[in-house]
């Protein structure tokens, strides 16, 4: 089991192989298909993003709301497939990698080769043992999205698997 603390540099991301297991700790961003649609229309638009792009690592996931004492609900992975549409071009812009379930397509690997980036897989139907390993929580962007609004969390031991790594490799 490796442990990782973001932000990583390109030399510890191309260091990562498929199928490490790792615990990761530091800054994620939480966005799903409806925020990653806001954010492209940002850049579309010219705009910069709601958060900065280089080295950062999207959690594809939408966190239900906090019970009392906690820095969130339950936040388990959604289907990464669905944002094969939006993560090269943000690969292309910086984006460290992503975080999610499930397989992704040729054309997100050809990015992260590209863009020396990674992609952890995150077990599903695990969401409220995710939401342990969260200790801070922000609502940064998109707050008429509810739960898919971009959420800054703090997390610490977040166990993961390099699905997907700078090498072209995937555990799928």
């Amino acid at each position: 089991m490796k442990k990782i603390t973001l932000p990583m540099t390109k030399e510890q991301l191309k260091a990562l192989q498929a199928g490490d297991s790792v615990l990761l700790s530091g800054t994620i961003y939480t966005a799903r298909d409806c925020a990653h649609r806001r954010i492209f229309e940002l850049l579309d638009a010219g705009m910069v993003p709601p958060f900065t792009l280089e080295g950062a690592f999207i959690y594809y996931a939408g966190p239900c709301p906090a019970p009392q004492g906690k820095a969130t609900g339950s936040c388990g992975p959604t289907t990464s497939a669905r944002m094969n549409a939006f993560a090269p071009r943000l690969l292309d812009l910086g984006l460290g990698g992503m975080i999610g379930k499930g397989e992704m397509n040729e054309a997100v690997r050809a990015a992260l080769v590209k863009n020396g980036g990674v992609y952890f897989a995150a077990i599903g139907g695990a969401g409220a043992f995710y939401a342990n390993a969260v200790k801070r929580s922000e609502l940064v962007a998109f707050p008429d999205l509810l739960s898919e609004a971009i959420y800054k969390f703090e997390v610490e031991d977040f166990p993961l698997v390099v699905a997907m790594d700078s090498h072209g490799t995937s555990i799928y």
